[in-house]
């Protein structure tokens, strides 16, 4: 049986192919942050097989416990083994936060946990931060309560997000929004191993999976140091070629804004923001972008954000450390140029 430490924050860590995906670490970065100023533990569960050793890789994020539900029949994910051991096991210790990534696996497993515990979810936060909150109508205070924030009513505001009464408060994020950092390479926790058939019935396991083939991405704009980012306002899929002449000259990837990914000027896989993914190169370029908070919400944290726009009152210009005010068309040749001129 589990702990009987309740209240605690808890982050669910998907585990695959031998490691813990990074948007679980970048949780648990966040959750020992939260877990501080709530004065309370930072838990991890981790369901899979051959999960020996893996809390090491989780005690230097900052987890003070990591339960670990092993079984060969758990691994890969599948929807109703996984959710079963979250439903009892929340039961049992009853957090008060729960965490997960915004993944094919958290869309699918947060809202069955949720639904079933009638705590409810929001999904996709951009931040999370712990706060207090009257309500307007009863006047009742609330203490020490988690602020899921998240841009909502396609994208015109941002909300906060609170759940006073019903536990655990459950949150999803998107991997890249928050920073991955070791808390201490010392820190040591507990280990609690759980049976699954504690947990989780025969009949769950009413699904096997008999071949498994994953398909990865050729584009992976998530960790190139350069990118070079192109919305609505680059025109067309022809001019977006100016961009990648830009990024091969540079070293770097390009990017896309949704709207010049709907407008079909580039894939998908290139899109960055709320709806897309987030990064944090050294230098961003954001061409004919004109800034929405979706947008804005996956690369405000870029070191250097050069605006090229012919609009010269852009939002995104408000957030860039240089605006070039011009056509794209112009302006992008005009950079190859010269940095080809001067790199020699």
């Amino acid at each position: 049986m589990a702990e009987k430490d309740q209240n605690n924050l808890i982050v669910y860590c998907e585990y695959d192919e031998g490691k813990v995906a990074d948007v679980s670490l970048e949780l648990l970065t966040k959750g020992r942050v939260l877990a501080n100023k709530l004065g309370c533990k930072l838990e991890a569960l981790v369901i899979g097989d051959k999960l020996d050793g893996i809390e090491k890789e989780l005690f230097v994020y900052g987890a003070d416990v990591v339960y670990k539900v092993e079984d060969k029949r758990l691994y890969p994910y599948t929807s109703n083994p996984h959710a079963a051991v979250l439903i009892n096991l929340f039961k049992e210790i009853k957090p008060q936060v729960c965490l997960m990534g915004a993944t094919c696996i958290g869309r699918d497993l947060g809202p069955r946990v949720s639904s079933c515990l009638h705590s409810g979810l929001t999904a996709d936060c951009t931040a999370l931060e712990i706060g207090n909150h009257t309500d307007p109508k009863t006047g009742k205070d609330y203490q020490d309560l988690l602020y899921q924030i998240r841009p909502a009513f396609g994208g015109n505001i941002v909300a906060t997000i609170v759940n006073p009464e019903c536990r655990p408060q459950m949150a999803t994020v998107r991997e890249g929004v928050m920073k991955k950092e070791i808390f201490d390479p010392s820190h040591k926790g507990t280990v609690v191993n759980l049976k699954a058939k504690d947990y989780v019935k025969d009949e769950d396991f009413v699904v096997e999976i008999i071949d498994r083939e994953i398909v990865k991405s050729k584009i992976n704009i998530k960790n190139s140091p350069i990118i070079v980012a192109g919305g609505y306002g680059v025109g067309s899929k022809e001019n977006f070629e100016l961009l990648h002449d830009l990024a091969r000259t540079l070293g770097g990837e390009v990017g896309a804004s949704r709207a010049a990914v709907d407008a079909g000027f580039t894939e998908h896989e290139r899109q960055i923001g709320q709806t897309g993914v987030t990064v944090r190169p050294k230098l961003y370029i954001a061409c004919g972008i004109s800034g929405q908070i979706q947008h804005i919400a996956g690369m405000q944290d870029s070191s250097i954000i050069i605006s090229i726009n012919n609009d010269p009152d852009a939002p995104i210009n408000k957030i860039a450390d240089y605006v070039i005010v011009g056509d794209v068309e112009t302006v992008v040749p005009k950079l190859i140029k010269y940095y080809k001129k001067n790199s020699k």
